[in-house]
């Protein structure tokens, strides 16, 4: 059994949790219970009663049949909780808003979780809209210009093995290429991602310092179409005085939660 802290892990708590973060990576693909009984290597029976009791408190939702089995409206909930508690993201939306209104383009926050980043905020580009929001999703730290950015301001000593996973053919699959564009990225002071995520998009990405290292990075996206090397080179001035901005603003530990 696994320790934190000199702590024994609880393993009802931690097969609750696992439940959970399984359910939430599937998105939009309901599971069945043996499909989540053989993931998580755990009997059929121990599985029902577990998935019962978090249907009882919102956390896990059934279809009508009581067959297929996705995430409950509490982890939206949750979620919402976790964003409006946070200092630094009440912080830093109102750049986020200064941002995009100065340059007309999607504007994101990220933080860094292991090996992804997750999404905080977005301002989405009148331009360009998605269809599903990213806030509250995840995304390989390798692929884009958000991940990047926090990437390079770690040693590569703890940059995985490859090969990594490709999103499009322009990803960064082995751990050379990746270190060789984090070197050029520590240079340049900002990361860039040429359609390495989404095909079609160019991403900026500025590592928000802080934090160190940098656990929070914002950036612009924007589609190459629009992209000439004048629109590239405003998003690089802006986003850099929107970062000093931030990290002026942002709140220190004193007299508050030093989160971690």
């Amino acid at each position: 059994m696994s320790e934190t802290g000199g702590v024994r892990e609880v393993k009802s708590a931690a097969r609750t949790v696992e439940l959970l973060d399984l359910l939430a990576a599937r998105g939009d693909r309901p599971a069945r219970l043996q499909e989540l009984a053989d993931e998580l290597g755990v009997p059929r029976s121990s599985m029902y009663a577990l998935l019962q009791t978090l249907i009882g408190r919102g956390w896990v939702r059934t279809d009508v049949t009581g067959s297929l089995y996705g995430i409950g409206i509490h982890a939206l909930l949750t979620g919402t909780s976790y964003l409006d508690s946070d200092p630094r993201v009440r912080v830093v939306r109102p750049y986020l808003d200064e941002a995009s209104e100065a340059l007309g383009e999607t504007i994101h926050l990220a933080r860094l979780d292991g090996r992804d980043v997750a999404y905080l905020a977005t301002r989405e580009s009148h331009e360009y809209l998605r269809t599903i929001s990213r806030v509250g999703r995840r995304l390989p730290a390798h692929l884009g210009a958000l991940g990047k950015a926090l990437l390079a301001e770690r040693p590569d000593a703890e940059l995985p093995e490859g090969p990594y996973g490709a999103a499009t053919p322009h990803t960064h699959t082995s751990r050379c290429a990746l270190a060789a564009d984090l070197a050029e990225i520590r240079a340049r002071g900002y990361s860039i991602d040429r359609e390495e995520g989404v095909l079609g998009i160019v991403g900026f990405g500025f590592a928000l310092r802080y934090d160190t290292p940098a656990q929070d990075a914002v950036s612009c996206s924007v589609p190459v179409a629009r992209l000439t090397p004048e629109h590239e080179e405003r998003i690089v001035a802006v986003m850099r005085e929107i970062r000093a901005k931030i990290e002026a603003a942002a709140p220190g530990s004193g007299g508050a939660a030093d989160w971690r």
